[in-house]
């Protein structure tokens, strides 16, 4: 699987070969990785509401940038540019790694986190405050997950919020298994991670962990919506938004990096619909019956302290 994404023209020239570029320019200071990740990059879409501006990069159906006032809410990798440690990546058809990487079911394997980050999506619809985004089955997904179906993503801008809702629809003659999950990195000051006020997830203790060394990397349960005081930024509330009554998002993995590695200044609380291996665990999926659909909306809501 290939992952195509937008180059900036700095890049595209300097692949190109030919004449070389007049003498000022090659003494000129190069653009630092920062400035080329500045926000917006030519490949991300912005979209917009009041205060709120939200970034996508469409073709991996990545939301790159949540801001709310000044409060840029998710993190950017500023000095390296990961685009595996950026903003708030889907993880489908699986969250995690599975056993031994087996998908039981079919004796296939399937990449920790699922292919949705690494196959291209398309933009089927939008507007200054939304985009609609599709990914279907094809014959890169159908040799590790043999199902017809279509998954669906829009995301919305509102007054200090982002929604994400998902569609799985499962075109197959047979039942879908399916474990996804959203994996926001927020940013926050190294130091500050210790100093984390929250209402959950239960067990949860940001005190109880050396967080310059063994951050946290456990899953807890997920009582559908949790608020976060995020110190020097603001407040957060992380929510499941039901459909018709019904809630899917039932484990929340809570993980950051240790200070040694490069990209560290984050925290993640990832709404998901089951732990590691959980797309082996029938009780803990959602499985599609054939011709349905599943949907399921995720809510950040930002109020940063200075307003």
């Amino acid at each position: 699987m290939r992952i195509f994404l937008a180059k900036s023209h700095n890049e595209e020239e300097s692949e190109k070969g030919g004449s070389a570029q007049p003498l000022h320019e090659t003494m000129q200071q190069k653009p630092t990785m920062a400035e080329f990740m500045n926000f917006p990059t030519p490949r991300e879409r912005v979209l917009t509401c009041g205060t709120t501006q939200i970034g996508v990069i469409p073709e991996i159906d990545l939301v790159s940038h949540f801001q709310v006032d000044s409060w840029q809410v998710l993190y950017r990798p500023m000095e390296t540019g990961n685009v595996k440690r950026w903003g708030l990546p889907l993880m489908i058809p699986n969250f995690s790694r599975l056993r031994n990487g087996i998908f039981q079911d079919k004796g296939t394997t399937l990449p920790v986190h699922g292919f949705g980050r690494l196959l291209p999506w398309t933009v089927t619809a939008l507007s200054t405050a939304s985009m609609t985004l599709q990914l279907s089955s094809n014959d890169a997904t159908r040799a590790n997950y043999p199902y017809e179906f279509t998954f669906t993503t829009t995301i919305t801008a509102g007054e200090g919020t982002l929604t994400y809702t998902l569609t799985m629809e499962n075109r197959s003659a047979e039942i879908m298994p399916i474990a996804p999950g959203f994996h926001p990195y927020f940013a926050l000051g190294q130091g500050d991670k210790a100093n984390l006020e929250t209402s959950g997830p239960p067990g949860f203790d940001p005190q109880a962990y050396q967080w310059d060394t063994q951050p946290p990397d456990m899953p807890y349960p997920f009582p559908h919506s949790i608020t976060v005081r995020l110190p020097q930024h603001g407040i957060l509330t992380i929510a499941e938004q039901p459909v018709n009554g019904h809630y899917s998002l039932a484990t929340m993995q809570v993980w950051s990096e240790p200070v040694t590695v490069p990209d560290h200044e984050f925290v993640c609380f990832e709404p998901v619909v089951a732990s590691e291996d959980g797309l082996n665990r029938p009780q803990d999926r959602i499985n599609i019956p054939p011709g349905e659909s599943h949907q399921l909306t995720l809510q950040l809501t930002a109020t940063p302290f200075s307003l």
